[in-house]
């Protein structure tokens, strides 16, 4: 597919989403752009073929003014893709809901590091406070950043999505996830609606205690492998068929760090960067819808836009 047929496509759905949302009451001038226009620019550019949003916005200077006769400076747009970032992320499960991801028998709870600098440099950083110091066995070092957390369906389709600090651990970032979406209180948009099925997860989320617990309090089954010195050690054959049902989570993370460089990110602004992540997750799960409208693999993003 052309990239004018991709944007043109993408518009139309993100333009029909957003006339649905409550209408903004905002005080002051009108922005440039309406807010189906900033949710497509912020979408489109994440591919990995801009390199950077300074890439991309040359691009569109170039390539969409026709379009989006209204394009504004570069920060500018920035500005108004941190106003939108819940739309975005409400855009990203409206996906979900129309790839049916609530009828998945189950779905796959996992981690990623997300670096924001390099740890080994001096001083605060950018995000003092928000963005640390953790470990992560991917990356097999240190690292400072941000630790994302990201529940998929058995295809791919991401259901929700939450960050933390380097240094958060996986059962405390499950059970704030969990807990807002059992809550369904809208604090937070992006962690969308309970599964309906049980959570696969690796050992990361072990603790018998912690599992009773999530189910009781949020409704959630979590399927995790014990450890190997456990009493009562799972057989290699299992371990491997749960392993076989996580990869697809994996794999969603593989294309969120190099198809939409998310392994990229370098924030000035936490806002920016939840905006920026909440684009990409909208754009993974579109690229999955569009890839079904033209019957082909659901995953295969690579040949998907002729550039």
């Amino acid at each position: 597919m052309d990239t004018n047929t991709f944007v043109t496509t993408l518009y139309v759905m993100a333009d029909d989403f957003c006339k649905a949302l409550p209408p903004e009451r905002r005080p002051g001038p009108s922005a440039s752009l309406s807010r189906g226009e900033v949710v497509t620019l912020g979408v489109f550019g994440q591919w990995f073929n801009f390199g950077s949003e300074r890439g991309f916005h040359r691009w569109a200077k170039r390539n969409l003014r026709s379009a989006f006769p209204g394009l504004p400076h570069r920060s500018q747009l920035n500005r108004l893709m941190r106003r939108y970032c819940d739309a975005i992320a409400c855009f990203c499960l409206h996906f979900a809901e129309l790839l049916d991801a609530a009828r998945s028998a189950y779905e796959s709870l996992d981690t990623c590091a997300v670096p924001s600098r390099d740890c080994k440099r001096r001083g605060g950083g950018w995000l003092p406070g928000l963005a640390d110091i953790g470990w992560n066995n991917r990356l097999d070092s240190w690292y400072e950043g941000f630790h994302l957390l990201t529940s998929v369906t058995p295809v791919g389709v991401v259901t929700g999505f939450g960050v933390g600090s380097a240094s958060a651990k996986d059962q405390p970032l499950a059970d704030t996830f969990l807990a807002l979406r059992a809550g369904g209180d809208g604090r937070l948009a992006s962690v969308g609606r309970p599964a309906n099925g049980a959570y696969v997860t690796d050992k990361g989320f072990e603790g018998e205690e912690l599992h009773r617990a999530w189910l009781r309090l949020y409704g959630a089954e979590v399927i995790c492998p014990n450890r190997r010195n456990a009493k009562n050690t799972w057989p290699k054959e299992l371990r491997r068929w749960l392993a076989s049902l996580r990869q697809i989570v994996e794999t969603v993370h593989e294309k969120l760090l190099n198809t939409f460089r998310l392994s990229r990110e370098r924030p000035h602004d936490v806002t920016g960067f939840l905006a920026r992540l909440a684009a990409k997750m909208a754009l993974h799960n579109f690229c999955i819808w569009l890839n079904i409208q033209l019957g082909r693999p659901k995953l295969a993003f690579a040949d998907l836009v002729q550039w």
